[in-house]
């Protein structure tokens, strides 16, 4: 039977989606149940930027959330993809759109890839983020006065996660709130389960579903005895100094997040309307903290400040549910910031959760488990991919080389002899968006990875689909890019959302 009481424990980005996902939940299927969320306003949160996934512009969409007002209240910004600067080479850049045009070619292959691939050429020409990123555009045109969509793609945001998590609690219905701390967990002595929290003011609270979403302090799931596992043997990086730079009046805001590739690991760079979020991610076993400020500082030819020290110990639970405390956001798993998995596995795993909770028993919390677990391996080894370059300018660079993982390496000949496409991924359960193809191709061919002659050989089979996939990637990389002429610059489209209508 559903939980009739939810109480989910810290607030930001992931506890309020997950009270507003659960409760919507329960109310479509007719099941009774009211939330909670504790959260304390004496813990402050550090905007350094967070980058989306499209999943998040449809969750808002599912809540009948206005999307200009969600921009304008949050400082938030679009963006198409990431761009990764200097990890095949220096002085090489290659981007990640996250559209797929496939979609709407209708093929029900990967061809457009495969021909983009064969003739050398960038698999981002047949993308319509592409040319947004290109020019610097939002992904509207004004039309008779009003805002119209140039294409039928979701694009993702940046924001900043303090602001978003507030904004989304204002947006919350029929959500009890406490702003207080844990200070106590009641369990039974028998199950283990947790009975009731005792909050620092004296109060007691009880539930019959718990939900962590408590960052890297797990106060729930850490005394349920959630354990670690780390993958400090996979992932070179294991530290961050966040810091902020203005952005220069009138200077127009890319709709993309920038992976600048450094001498010990890599920095991240994040737009929101008001600043950069950025940090450098970084190994200390080949630098120290003020060496990568230095670096940092030298790269940008001006001093930074930094705002924290992060020690990044990668990873995830063994276990995300154990009895009846479930642990989302940072108090299930702790990835390097590279491919926004961050929100997007929350949300995922928020559907599979409300996808099971009818039924709440042991079963629901193997096969809840086992998917949450299977997400975050699959992003650790779509991370690791992006190490996979030719660099050996430095001795962080000439490690990674050394120590690529094996099946990273078995799919790595796979792809030698063909270009990646839906067959080489296991289906995600209830079909929800995963690591696939879409994404692998763009960091594969923009890493020198794939192999121009396999494409042309499997294209060479198949004439008919040959000659199909060349009219629809000329076509397409046409009409996208009189499209992105037609598009509203990105910061103007910012700027008007502040605009009376």
């Amino acid at each position: 039977m559903w939980p009739r009481r939810i109480c989910v424990v810290g607030g930001g980005t992931a506890g309020w989606l997950a009270a507003m996902m659960l409760g919507d939940s329960a109310r479509r299927g007719g099941h009774p149940c009211e939330v909670t969320v504790i959260e304390s306003s004496k813990i402050g949160t550090i905007g350094v930027g967070e980058g989306t996934t499209a999943v998040f512009r449809q969750m808002l969409q599912h809540f009948g959330l206005d999307e200009a007002e969600f921009l304008a209240a949050t400082g938030a910004t679009i963006k198409f993809g990431i761009r990764h600067r200097d990890w095949r080479r220096k002085g090489h850049s290659y981007d990640g759109p996250i559209d797929d045009p496939h979609r709407v070619a209708g093929f029900d292959v990967n061809a457009l890839d495969v021909y983009q691939v064969s003739q050398g050429e960038s698999v981002g020409e047949t993308h319509l983020f592409q040319h947004l990123l290109n020019s610097n555009r939002s992904p509207f045109a004004m039309v008779n006065g009003r805002r119209v969509a140039v294409g039928p793609y979701h694009h993702a945001f940046h924001f900043d996660q303090a602001l978003a998590g507030k904004w989304l609690r204002s947006k919350a219905k029929a959500i009890a709130t406490i702003d207080d701390q844990v200070q106590t967990i009641e369990r039974h002595p028998e199950t283990g389960n947790i009975t009731a929290l005792v909050l620092e003011g004296g109060a007691r609270v009880e539930a019959d579903l718990y939900v962590d979403c408590t960052g890297f302090r797990r106060a729930l799931i850490g005394p349920m005895g959630g354990q670690w596992v780390s993958y400090r043997g996979t992932l070179p990086v294991n530290r961050a100094i966040p810091f902020w730079l203005d952005i220069p009046e009138g200077q127009e805001i890319e709709p993309c997040t920038l992976a600048w590739a450094q001498g010990a690991g890599w920095m991240w760079k994040i737009p929101t309307q008001g600043r950069y979020g950025c940090g450098y991610v970084f190994s200390d076993a080949h630098v120290t903290p003020d060496q990568a400020k230095a670096e940092i500082e030298g790269v940008l030819g001006h001093p930074i400040e930094v705002r924290n020290d992060i020690r990044i110990d990668a990873g995830r639970l063994e276990k995300q549910w154990i009895g009846n405390c479930v642990a989302l956001g940072l108090s299930s798993s702790f990835l390097e910031p590279l491919e926004a998995t961050s929100i997007h596995g929350t949300v995922v795993q928020l559907m599979l959760l409300a996808s099971v909770l009818p039924n709440p028993d042991e079963r629901a919390r193997l096969a809840f488990n086992g998917a949450a677990a299977r997400q975050v391996d699959d992003f650790r080894d779509f991370i690791r991919l992006h190490y996979v370059s030719e660099r050996r300018d430095t001795p962080f660079w000439q490690d990674v080389a050394g120590s690529l993982p094996d099946r990273l390496a078995e799919k790595l000949a796979l792809w030698q002899a063909k270009v990646p496409g839906p067959e080489d991924f296991q289906p995600f359960p209830m079909g929800l968006p995963h690591t696939d193809h879409h994404l692998h191709v763009p960091v594969l061919d923009g890493l020198g990875l794939l192999n121009p002659q396999a494409a042309k050989d499997w294209l060479a089979e198949r004439p008919k689909l040959r000659a199909n996939a060349r009219r629809s990637a000329r076509s397409l990389a046409t009409e996208y890019r009189l499209a992105a002429r037609q598009a509203i610059p990105h910061r103007a489209f910012l700027q008007g959302l502040h605009e009376p209508a």
